[in-house]
């Protein structure tokens, strides 16, 4: 049995995930009013309109009315369901989110579906074998994808796999009316890019828990009695590893599913991050507010349920069986 959280656990946790958002809601919104310009100026940009122009093109989308007020429209709106058009393009900004997101979610997804097992295998693996040329193996590998920037490790990769030898293509760009699925090897560079970092960084931290719980007097006294060793490693080693390293890996996790911005730059992949840089350019504050809302969603959910994953396995909550 274990110490599951209960009901008032999750009220409360519910209650700050909510403040959360509605304060990051604020700050992205006030972030756009920071920038210079606005959405009309940036639409207008090159056609030599005239200030009248511009000016009616302001009042058409409401850019005239006081901030509050926006903010206002926008919130009421995005408690129904209804985030706005995009100042740019008059689409719904639930249309274009819809339209990016299965595109980032398909590459989140198979980089995350990557990530847990190989950072725990990896990680188990290297810690039951400290101070052995396996372990130096991994540790020195892990460590310099840690020191290297993640567009370095995407360049690299490119001018190996597409340039050098053209196994792969340079641009994760799928063909038109698509989806990414329909040439899986578009994903191949841009996934291996996001595993870098994060893949070397959870390595490293569940390395670490193994070493610390292999020394513990709960291990020892479980080998001294004669516990085979599977069940040492699963009912001691690892719980005591992973549980410190869930909450990392779940801020890990929600930058795979929603903030992959440098890999679909570099790659060129048409997911949310692209969709995002460009409505920032462009000053388009619904598509802004819609993205960056949708990306604190997930990291928020994320956080929450590994909080929710960490108190379960947590040895100290655990009911004797």
């Amino acid at each position: 049995m274990t110490g599951a959280p209960g009901v008032a656990w999750w009220l409360r946790r519910a209650g700050i995930a909510a403040a959360t958002l509605l304060a990051a809601s604020v700050l992205v919104f006030g972030a756009t009013l920071l920038a210079p310009g606005d959405a009309a100026a940036a639409r207008l940009a090159g056609q030599g309109a005239s200030p009248r122009q511009i000016a009616e093109l302001r009042h058409s989308l409401g850019l005239d009315r006081p901030a509050w007020e926006r903010y206002g429209s926008w919130l009421w709106g995005a408690l129904h369901g209804d985030l706005g058009r995009s100042y740019s393009t008059g689409e719904t900004v639930s249309g274009l989110i819809a339209e990016r997101a299965g595109n980032s979610l398909v590459l989140g997804a198979v980089a995350a579906a990557l990530l847990v097992p190989s950072a725990v295998g990896l990680g188990l693996w290297a810690g039951l074998r400290a101070g052995r040329s396996a372990d130096r193996v991994v540790s020195t590998a892990t460590l310099a994808l840690v020191s290297l920037p993640e567009f370095v490790i995407g360049t690299v990769l490119i001018q190996i796999f597409a340039v050098g030898t053209g196994w792969l293509p340079a641009v994760s760009l799928p063909p038109a009316g698509e989806g990414p699925l329909s040439q899986p090897q578009i994903l191949v560079l841009p996934v291996l890019t996001l595993l870098s970092v994060c893949l070397a960084q959870n390595v490293r931290l569940i390395r670490a828990g193994v070493t610390e719980a292999v020394g513990s007097d709960a291990v020892r006294a479980a080998r001294l009695g004669g516990v085979p060793e599977h069940r040492v490693v699963l009912r001691w080693v690892l719980p005591a590893a992973v549980v410190p390293v869930v909450p990392v890996l779940a801020r890990y996790l929600a930058y795979l599913l929603g903030g992959t911005l440098v890999a679909e730059t570099l790659f060129g992949y048409p997911g949310l991050a692209a969709a995002l840089v460009n409505a920032t350019a462009a000053r388009d504050a619904p598509v802004v507010l819609g993205v960056s809302m949708l990306v604190a969603a997930v990291t928020v959910t994320l956080n929450l349920l590994a909080d929710a994953v960490a108190a379960a396995l947590n040895p100290a909550t655990r009911r004797p069986s």
